[in-house]
């Protein structure tokens, strides 16, 4: 078999790219917004329309743009820190009512797909 740089390098590429499609095949969106709706996230957030919280395509893009944005958000959700709104007032963001780790993992994968 032939181990060349060039071939090392397009199986790497190759590995990457199943990886990453296995990655975002394994978010269970219906699961994810069955939890979003349990915990009643709908009421100020849209998929791709502000609400009185931001729109989760514009989380997702700003948190993607941080290397450690999948952790943040994650806090963000399970902490009850501070939400800052569009009209400057501030307050406690809900805690997500959930215990199961999977399941809050991939509600944040399905937001960070958007």
């Amino acid at each position: 078999m032939n181990h060349s740089p060039l071939h090392l390098k397009m199986l790497f590429a190759v590995v990457l790219t199943v990886a990453c499609f296995s990655a975002q095949a394994a978010v269970d969106v219906d699961a994810a917004k069955a939890l979003a709706k349990q915990n009643n996230c709908f009421r100020c957030h849209g998929t791709d329309k502000d609400k009185d919280g931001p729109a989760w395509n514009k989380i997702a893009a700003k948190f993607k743009a941080d290397p450690k944005g999948e952790e943040k958000l994650l806090h963000h959700l399970s902490s009850g820190e501070t939400a800052k709104f569009a009209d400057g007032h501030e307050e406690a963001h809900p805690i997500l009512k959930s215990d199961d780790a999977s399941a809050n993992q991939n509600l944040v994968d399905w937001i960070l797909s958007l």
